[in-house]
């Protein structure tokens, strides 16, 4: 059984001028739609991530609580639900699978939301990470539709550090042999476990490991235990093309790269009305809040709110820190009531 559905887009052009022909978007619901169709929230999913990876943030009694707000949780394409190198017919399956970028996957969620339910209004769009690129993009590509935006963790540009980081991560997965340049028979997973390794460094700040959070906080018996529990357990049951997918995406993500901005990311910053709560962490390693302050000096209605963590980049973030959850989830509720 499955615990979500599928929006029929049928031949779908991307960015890259290449067309997923009979696509389809895997998405989730929360609550119930009201009358007015004015209650409804898109949070969209993150890196890797599916739509029930997104529940943290859901729940009776929290900011995102269904027995008010009507949530939508979209699946990115790649992600293995919506069409994917994992499941696309040929010939664009596995390797041949084409780029997608954060664009191609917000203008198909606008169909979603119109098409399917008749929404005109969104009281909010939020995501972590990944899922706060597509917040801006909904941000700035809908202006008059989305009230508020609560972005965390994540920027609307992917910065040349963070394309770097990134580039390890894709080394160290395609290296595996058994890769076999996407056409792979069986999982490459010394290259999943390999690329686990490298991203284990980057997704939690160096405070975090100095008072050894992963032991005391977060209950693995060592680093090793860490390494290969939490992280090697994230990767290995994704499969490798799709993560290529996401992770190309990730690295192009940019509002301001396509028709309506001509690549002027100030303008695209700018087009972004929405009340807006930008939240990075303070300890993020590749999503610093350097990066915010720049976008949020550039936006007229957004206020920077740094989360005081040493959680990283999970700060916020799915299974982790609860006291910034709470953080969070306080922020959400705030702006939703303003």
């Amino acid at each position: 059984m499955t615990d979500y559905e599928i929006f029929e887009l049928g031949d779908v052009v991307l960015q890259s001028k290449k067309t997923l022909r009979g696509a389809k978007l895997a998405y989730k619901t929360y609550g119930a739609l009201n009358a007015k169709k004015d209650n409804a929230i898109v949070y969209p999913t993150w890196y890797s991530g599916q739509h029930y990876e997104n529940e943290w943030l859901i729940g009776e009694g929290m900011a995102l609580d269904p027995r008010k707000y009507f949530v939508i949780v979209p699946n990115m394409f790649g992600n293995g639900l919506s069409t994917s190198p994992s499941n696309a017919p040929e010939p664009y399956n596995q390797a041949r699978f084409p780029n997608v970028t954060a664009y191609d996957n917000v203008r198909q969620q606008y169909r979603l939301v119109t098409e399917k339910f008749g929404i005109e209004s969104l009281e909010l769009v939020t995501g972590w990470s990944m899922g706060a690129l597509q917040t801006y993009h909904w941000g700035a590509l809908y202006p008059d539709m989305v009230k508020r935006i609560l972005p965390f963790a994540g920027s609307a540009k992917c910065s040349r550090h963070n394309f770097v980081f990134l580039e390890g991560v894709k080394a160290a997965l395609t290296a595996d042999a058994a890769f076999q340049d996407g056409w792979y028979r069986s999982p490459p997973t010394k290259g999943l476990r390999a690329m686990a390794r490298v991203y284990a460094g980057w997704g939690f700040s160096q405070a975090f490991y100095r008072e050894e959070l992963d032991i005391k906080a977060m209950g693995y018996a060592s680093l090793e235990d860490f390494l290969v529990g939490f992280w090697e357990g994230i990767f290995l049951p994704r499969d490798a093309n799709n993560l290529l997918t996401m992770l190309w995406t990730w690295q192009n993500g940019d509002i301001s790269n396509n028709e309506v901005f001509n690549g002027d990311f100030p303008k695209a910053l700018a087009a972004i009305k929405s009340k807006a709560f930008i939240m990075p962490s303070k300890t993020d390693l590749y999503f610093p809040p350097e990066d915010n302050a720049f976008e949020v000096a550039h936006m007229p209605n957004a206020e920077l709110r740094v989360i005081d963590s040493i959680w990283g980049h999970f700060a916020g973030g799915p299974g982790t820190s609860p006291a910034d959850v709470k953080t969070l989830d306080a922020a959400l509720r705030e702006l939703l009531a303003s």
